[in-house]
């Protein structure tokens, strides 16, 4: 039987996308003491890589796909196939954004302040790249964790990984400039991409793992009204796709069943009951697949 080779990140994204499969309906089962997880789907081989090296794994064929930040394809300026964006990370449903970032009491306002100091980053080639572009000579060294604690005796500044800033801001740095924006993203290897069967297998994969993301922010909602109230309820529902109607037994009453945005739902229960609605349900969705 055939078989897809999947990379799962390892490390702070593990969680986040073992969960992120189980809504888009793949069970994973990872044993911390095996790098192969097993998953309940006979035609996937999972794989627990690091982010890191995500994009090399699969440039060399080692996985067909896997899933890593956009930020590490870039550091190894390696192309490969972008199948689908997927915005999560192990604490949001936001981009993570590598930023530089100096102690406050530095004096430090913008990278060409920086000209001849030292610089710890993980992302070391995408640094070099930055001050490169803007002319600034700094000495970037690879930190291998807890960057934060680095300046001002180990190094001047540092260019990390944030959701929030709260890590930087409690370790008493300011953040200067922002080099780039990333989320994870779902690649292929380019032989898997010319293969029929593992792009379908790819794209299935794509496809679920999108609808979770994009229902993780819709809820739907069900209510009953009648026909002579349906335009004021329409008029208030700002639905994702035109909403379902459904005749009832009652005669003269229908059912309206459609999805929207969780964070507006609860500005418009008023005013769907206002509007003539009864019976409102509010469900929570595990996919929307447009």
């Amino acid at each position: 039987m055939a078989k897809l080779r999947l990379g799962i990140p390892k490390g702070s994204l593990q969680d986040a996308t073992l969960a992120l499969f189980k809504r888009a309906g793949w069970n994973i089962y990872a044993d911390s003491r095996s790098y192969f997880p097993s998953i309940d789907d006979s035609e996937i081989e999972c794989m627990l890589i690091r982010a890191q090296e995500m994009a090399r794994y699969v440039a060399t064929g080692v996985l067909d796909a896997g899933l890593t930040g956009i930020d590490w394809v870039q550091e190894y300026a390696i192309d490969l196939p972008s199948i689908t964006s997927l915005t999560y990370s192990k604490q949001s449903r936001r981009k993570v954004r590598w930023v530089l970032a100096v102690p406050e009491d530095s004096g430090y306002e913008k990278a060409e302040d920086l000209e001849g100091k030292t610089i710890a980053t993980e992302l070391v080639e995408t640094t070099k790249r930055y001050f490169a572009a803007k002319g600034v000579n700094v000495k970037v060294e690879f930190s291998w964790g807890a960057t934060e604690v680095k300046p001002p005796v180990l190094a001047d500044a540092i260019v990390e990984v944030t959701e929030t800033g709260s890590s930087l801001k409690a370790n008493r740095l300011k953040i200067i400039d922002t080099l780039m924006e990333s989320e994870t993203h779902l690649i292929a290897s380019p032989a898997a991409v010319k293969d029929e069967w593992k792009k379908a297998k790819i794209d299935q994969i794509a496809m679920m793992l999108r609808g979770a993301i994009d229902a993780q922010a819709q809820v739907g909602l069900l209510l009953n009204v009648e026909k002579a109230n349906l335009n004021k309820i329409i008029a208030v529902l700002p639905a994702l796709n035109s909403p379902t109607i459904s005749e009832l037994s009652n005669a003269g009453w229908v059912a309206v069943n459609t999805i929207v945005e969780e964070k507006v739902a609860r500005d418009i229960f008023p005013k769907l009951k206002a509007a003539g609605a009864t019976g409102i349900v509010e469900y929570p969705l595990n996919k929307v697949v447009l």
